[in-house]
């Protein structure tokens, strides 16, 4: 039996993806356990999502704060906690670089298109979904890549495609790609769990030395 992988979701909004993957736990026995959730604003959904699925919550808010300072705190939530992979699920901090070399290998993003595509610092949400449908895409998808110091450059590690609907908007092209972002997320970390996906995976050099990582994510 797949031991349980203890996993970290970092949220800002919604919380749709966090609880989307609460229900892949409870319902269809994904192997994996959200050992806390850390939301970088008081004000979040996503911390009640979580309060009522019994996870425990730590809030860190970012603005205004040391960003060395913060990212040892977080950095000293996660590892309390004994997290061994960090899941971003619409977490909008821009992560310092420390934070990123730390977890190297240990942290995944979800990104609403298909990378490279729609891509880079402030595209994030409906913003790409706005991106797809402005450039006249014929199909979209959502990728799960690796946390790297480049903005939506690390290592792709999965992709699932959508095609774009004659009449679709913002709205629409994000309702009906959010089960298909949850379900590639749950079957990456299945893959994590069962150590068919190394972990630490792989981590090709970063591009930019010493440049943040801005997650995006459509949670």
């Amino acid at each position: 039996m797949t031991r349980p992988l203890p996993i970290a979701v970092l949220v800002s909004g919604e919380g749709t993806t966090l609880e989307g993957l609460v229900e892949k736990i409870a319902r269809d026995g994904l192997p994996a356990r959200i050992v806390v959730t850390v939301a970088d604003r008081a004000s979040a959904p996503a911390i009640g999502r979580a309060q009522r699925g019994g996870i425990p919550v730590v809030v860190l808010p970012s603005k205004g704060v040391d960003p060395v300072a913060w990212s040892e705190r977080l950095s000293g939530e996660l590892e309390s906690r004994g997290t061994e992979l960090v899941v971003l699920a619409g977490f909008l901090t821009i992560l310092p670089a420390a934070w990123v070399d730390r977890w190297a290998g240990r942290a995944i993003n979800l990104h609403p298109s298909l990378l490279p595509r729609h891509g880079g610092p402030g595209l994030y949400g409906e913003r790409v979904h706005r991106a797809v449908l402005a450039a006249g895409d014929r199909e979209t998808g959502a990728t799960v890549h690796l946390v790297t110091r480049d903005v939506d450059r690390g290592p792709t590690i999965a992709q699932a495609r959508l095609d774009v609907l004659p009449g679709d908007t913002e709205r629409s092209l994000r309702a009906r790609l959010h089960p298909v972002e949850v379900e590639l997320l749950a079957a990456t970390i299945r893959r994590f769990a069962e150590r068919s996906l190394p972990l630490p995976y792989p981590v090709r050099p970063a591009a930019a030395p010493g440049g943040p990582q801005r997650p995006d994510a459509g949670g």
